[in-house]
């Protein structure tokens, strides 16, 4: 299949419904706004602020990074995401994945998003392990628990393709913790092994990464602003905005215009 422009990326973003007008509603975005500036551990993604950002200021980021309508009059209907700024993100993946593959550097992909962008991530690990780059995985079979309205409540850490993903020992789970990123970074640093030199995930698993000091590039939802705010500081390279609940096939275009971009095609 042939990469797509730049153009015909936006048009796809748009069309689809990854960027442009979403389907995440903008009450839903301003809950989760208010829920990490009172302090909820759930969408800090284990991540922790040069200061105790206002609300005001957490929607005129993501309205700058993001997309987002920055008019804080406008509560409730449909909401945006910029797909110049998806591809703006997109393209510096890219070029960060290029560097890597020069430098042969150790990788690792991860994601809360685990029957959504896993396949993505498994297309470019791919190509950067057929480069020389080593994919570094550990704290296979890690436990933890979570708070749930029903069981199963643990998470285990599983690697599917090398992508870490968490499962409740029957099915992939959405997660949002931090804490399989830090068992597997913690997983490492006891048997005396380098932590990766790039890391691309989502949700904990970026915020984690990039809260520990490891280069990370994150995805994120324009309800999820954790990420954004973590970029803006300095402790993510990259966060790109997209809206992330699509099928793995909708997300093809992307992964292959990153592809090309980095010369991993």
């Amino acid at each position: 299949m042939t990469p797509p422009t730049r153009a015909e990326l936006i048009t796809y973003l748009v069309r689809k419904g990854i960027a442009g007008h979403v389907d995440t509603p903008r009450q839903n975005n301003l809950r989760h706004y208010r829920r990490l500036v009172d302090g909820d551990p759930y969408h800090r993604f284990g991540l922790t602020f040069s200061h105790d950002w206002t609300y005001s200021e957490v929607l005129a980021l993501m309205s700058k990074r993001c997309g987002v309508v920055g008019d804080e009059e406008y509560v409730w209907g449909i909401d945006t995401i910029d797909p110049d700024l998806t591809v703006d993100a997109l393209e510096g993946v890219a070029d960060r994945l290029a560097l890597a593959a020069e430098r042969r550097e150790p990788v690792m992909f991860a994601t809360g998003h685990p029957l959504k962008l896993r396949e993505m991530y498994a297309a470019w690990k791919t190509a950067l392990a057929e480069r020389g780059c080593p994919v570094v995985t550990a704290a296979g079979g890690y436990t933890y628990e979570v708070p749930a309205e029903r069981p199963p409540s643990s998470r285990i850490v599983v690697w599917e393709d090398d992508v870490a993903i968490v499962t409740d020992g029957h099915h992939p789970r959405h997660s949002h913790h931090p804490f399989a990123m830090r068992a597997i970074l913690g997983d490492l640093e006891n048997r005396g092994e380098a932590w990766p030199q790039l890391v691309i995930a989502d949700h904990g698993f970026a915020g984690a990464a990039g809260e520990a000091g490891v280069p990370a590039m994150g995805f994120a939802d324009s309800n999820d602003p954790a990420l954004f705010l973590a970029e803006h500081e300095g402790k993510l390279l990259v966060t790109v905005p997209l809206d992330d609940g699509y099928p793995p096939e909708d997300y093809v275009p992307l992964r292959d215009y990153v592809l090309a971009r980095a010369g991993l095609m």
